[in-house]
C-alpha cells in the first residue's frame, strides 16, 4: 500500500471564521502532508506496506518502532481530525449517540465541560478524544500526547479535535481555550461520530 494526502471533506475556507483558510492551509498542505512524506519513507518493505494503516500503527507501537509509528499515527489522526469538522454547524448530537451522552456525561454540556477540561490540560503537544470503550460499554474522553492515538488501546475514536499549536496558533495565538470552544460549539461533525457510533453498536 502506497499513502497519499488524502482530500479534505471540505474547502480550505470552509471552517471560517472560526478556523481560517490559511490554518487549514498550513496544517493540511505542509502538516499532514509532511507525516504522510515521512511515513512513505519510513516504510522499507512490502510486508510493511501490505498492512493497513491502523495495523501498522498498532504492530509498531507494540514493537516501540517510532520512525513508522509517529508519522503513521499522525496521518491517521489527521485523517480522522479533519473528518470530526462539519463545515456547517450542527447544533448538536442526536438519537443513540445523544442518548450515550446523556447516559455516560449526564448532558451534552456536562460532556463539552470534560472535554474541554482534557483538551486543555493536555500540556504541549496532543490531542482530545470522545471514544467509545467497548469493554467498559460507554462513552469516555481522554487525551493523547504527541502522536499517540486510542486505536492502539483497543478504543474507537468517535471525535478529535487536534490541540498542536500549529492547529490553531495562526488564529487564536495562546488562545488554545479559545480554539475549544469554537470546536464544541461551532465545529462538531455529529452526524461523523454518530455514523460511528451506531456502526459500532451493530457491530457489539
Amino acid at each position: 500500500m502506497y499513502y497519499t494526502l488524502p482530500e479534505l471533506p471540505f474547502e480550505k475556507d470552509a471552517l471560517e471564521p472560526h478556523i481560517s483558510a490559511e490554518t487549514v492551509h498550513y496544517h493540511y498542505d505542509k502538516h499532514h502532508a509532511g507525516y504522510v512524506d515521512k511515513l512513505e519513507k519510513a516504510l522499507k518493505s512490502e510486508t510493511q506496506r501490505a498492512l493497513t494503516l491502523e495495523d501498522l500503527i498498532k504492530k509498531s507501537y507494540k514493537s516501540e518502532d517510532a520512525s513508522i509509528f509517529n508519522p503513521a499515527a499522525q496521518v491517521w489522526n489527521h485523517n480522522f481530525y479533519w473528518n470530526s469538522l462539519a463545515a456547517q454547524p450542527q447544533g448538536g448530537p442526536e438519537g443513540e449517540l445523544l442518548q450515550a451522552i446523556e447516559r455516560d456525561f449526564d448532558s451534552v454540556d456536562d460532556f463539552k465541560k470534560e472535554f474541554k477540561t482534557k483538551a486543555a490540560s493536555e500540556f504541549g503537544s496532543g490531542w482530545a478524544w470522545l471514544v467509545y470503550d467497548n469493554k467498559m460499554s460507554s462513552l469516555r474522553v481522554l487525551s493523547t500526547t504527541d502522536a499517540v492515538t486510542p486505536i492502539v488501546a483497543g478504543l474507537q475514536p468517535l471525535l478529535t479535535l487536534d490541540v498542536w499549536e500549529h492547529a490553531y496558533y495562526l488564529d487564536y495565538k495562546n488562545e488554545r481555550a479559545a480554539y475549544i470552544d469554537a470546536f464544541l460549539d461551532k465545529l462538531i461533525n455529529w452526524d461523523f461520530a454518530s455514523t460511528l457510533f451506531e456502526r459500532q453498536a451493530l457491530a457489539a
